[in-house]
């Protein structure tokens, strides 16, 4: 949603947002060339193409067969590729070169380009360190080309081995708990907007149950949705609707990652169960004592240029 709210955002100011999500199955390298040429053609309508916008369409067009030699996607990318400029094969230098040219041909055409990228923490070191270090090149040369994108917490630390002044370049704001009157509105105004109320007995119970996680009330709120009848919400709403949140939870959100969790991290989550609220409470506050120490500090789930 975050990521969507950018996209929203950066159409209001005339930048062209391009999204994608990446995966441990999605070659990177074929994934950007296509979101590059995505980029370039919603910059400007080809028969408007400048100098400019022409050159980046060969370099696009070399880096696409560079990274995807038997089957590129150079649909609409006349003429022949741009001969030494991203067809290395070291995607540190090519992905630079592709980012120049888009960032020159918006420049062009007073437009500017966002690549959006969620699960960012799913590149390798090689992939990220490309990432971030064509995104330094088109900042020294002041054009219009940046990337946002959206990770879990250790994405600061991947990101500072890759670059060492990925922290100078990037923020990295926290993404947590939504505060009590914030996850109070995000279950009031949405309802209300289509006419219907929520009681106050219901909103307590359902901001008590999610404890402010964003995912959680998401759910809770459109399983409340669906069961609920009329132009109200009640609290026996919200109480039918937590047995659908949990089953849904426990076979969707809770399985995928159980699944992907080693035997010592099941260990590790086996424990803190059975420590309850109380003894979980304890354990975070023992951990953030810790991270408050010099050079320590937990990592946020969100990074943006």
């Amino acid at each position: 949603m975050l990521l969507g709210e950018y996209q929203n955002v950066a159409k209001e100011e005339s930048w062209v947002a391009v999204k994608a999500e990446v995966s441990k199955t999605t070659p990177f390298g074929p994934q950007i060339a296509n979101l590059a040429r995505r980029a370039l053609f919603d910059v400007s309508p080809k028969a408007r193409w400048g100098d400019r916008a022409k050159a980046a369409a060969a370099v696009i067009k070399s880096f696409t067969l560079t990274v995807s030699p038997e089957g590129g996607v150079t649909v609409g990318l006349d003429g022949d590729p741009a001969v030494g400029r991203a067809d290395t094969g070291n995607l540190n230098e090519d992905l630079a070169d592709v980012f120049e040219a888009i960032g020159q041909a918006g420049q062009a055409h007073e437009r500017g380009v966002v690549f959006l990228f969620d699960e960012i923490q799913f590149l390798d070191k090689t992939q990220l360190e490309a990432l971030i270090g064509a995104v330094h090149r088109t900042v020294q040369a002041q054009l219009p080309v940046t990337f946002a994108g959206a990770g879990l917490p250790q994405l600061p630390g991947l990101a500072g081995e890759a670059k060492s002044y990925a922290e100078r370049l990037f923020k990295f704001p926290m993404i947590g708990e939504l505060n009590e009157g914030a996850a109070q509105e995000a279950l009031i105004e949405p309802a209300r907007l289509e006419g219907v109320a929520i009681d106050d007995d219901a909103v307590k119970t359902i901001v008590e149950y999610t404890e402010g996680y964003p995912y959680f009330i998401q759910e809770f709120g459109r399983a409340v949705w669906n069961l609920a009848q009329g132009e109200r919400i009640t609290v026996a709403d919200a109480g039918a609707a937590q047995a659908v949140v949990e089953t849904e939870l426990d076979e969707s959100f809770f399985r995928t990652r159980i699944q992907r969790c080693t035997v010592e991290e099941r260990r590790y989550m086996r424990a803190m169960a059975e420590l309850g609220s109380r003894g979980a409470e304890g354990v975070r506050g023992r951990r953030r004592t810790r991270e408050d120490l010099p050079g320590s500090g937990t990592p946020p789930r969100e990074a943006h240029q």
